[in-house]
């Protein structure tokens, strides 16, 4: 058996020393295995437990298809909304100092307070037919609530600290020197930001894109009120797995979470590839 050391100390650990890390290893890896493999491998089970044949016919449904597609237009706008807004947003926080600049940088996480059920019914009350908004909407003739662009809005909400919080650290640490170096050889802003600032700063937009993806792939209670989940019309990927759930469509449930379930553990596990071969 070889010896291990004690990573403080450099000196050989004891026997003591071994089985009490060994045990704190296994600990953590029994806690994330119940709460990450354990769900992942009941959902492979029950997904297959009528044969990949009907698992296939189940995902082929024309209902299970429009909401994917509606699932991954609105991930898809919002990731777009958050590169350029949520890029505007850390910036301006990190860069600026203004009046009201702590609390609006303590806002950023609220999403991650407020229950997505809440922030469902506060956007039924600004563009719902007695919102506040409702006679805009009336007069524009655009219908936000119980259709596509309130479901964006309602995503766009939640995952709204994501890519900000990712990048705000990034850019702290980076610092303004380099800016200011490449403002002195006669570089514009666009140029400094595109040639000094955003190679910086990629690993944050990788990490905000991909955990935004994601947290916009599960999305459920938010644009479940604001959309009120009519099939084939409002209906994401959850809300069809909910209702099948409900309806007793089992293999149909189970299959389209685990698409979903595994499309966000490779997005996740893909951005953690980049980083390892990027060191």
């Amino acid at each position: 058996m070889s010896t291990m050391i004690d990573a403080h100390s450099a000196r050989p650990a004891t026997t003591l020393e071994i089985w009490r890390r060994r045990v704190l290893i296994g600990i953590v890896v029994g806690y994330m295995a119940l709460l990450i493999l354990a769900p992942i491998g009941a959902l492979i089970a029950g997904a297959f437990a009528e044969g990949i044949g009907a698992m296939f016919g189940a995902l082929s449904d024309p209902d299970v298809l429009s909401a994917f597609w509606r699932t991954l237009l609105i991930a898809g706008i919002v990731i777009v909304v958050h590169v350029i807004c949520g890029t505007a947003v850390a910036w301006v926080l990190v860069r600026h100092r203004f009046p009201g600049r702590r609390l609006l940088n303590a806002l950023i996480d609220l999403p991650f307070a407020v229950s997505p059920v809440i922030a469902g019914l506060m956007l039924i009350l600004l563009f719902g037919r007695r919102g506040l908004f409702a006679p805009l909407i009336e007069t524009t003739g655009i219908q936000i609530a119980f259709a596509l662009p309130g479901m964006i809005i309602a995503t766009l909400f939640v995952t709204l600290p994501f890519m900000v919080r990712e990048l705000m650290p990034v850019l702290e640490a980076f610092g303004i020197e380099q800016e200011q170096a490449a403002a002195t050889l006669g570089a514009s802003g666009w140029q400094s930001f595109r040639l000094v600032t955003f190679p910086a700063l990629r690993w944050g937009f990788i990490y905000g894109l991909t955990l935004t993806f994601a947290r916009a792939l599960g999305e459920f209670g938010a644009v479940l009120v604001v959309s009120g989940g009519v099939q084939g019309r409002t209906e994401t990927a959850t809300m069809y797995v909910f209702r099948a759930l409900d309806e007793r469509q089992y293999t149909g449930a189970y299959s389209a979470a685990l698409v979903l379930g595994l499309f966000s553990l490779l997005l996740v596990l893909g951005a953690e590839l980049l980083r390892r071969r990027e060191r």
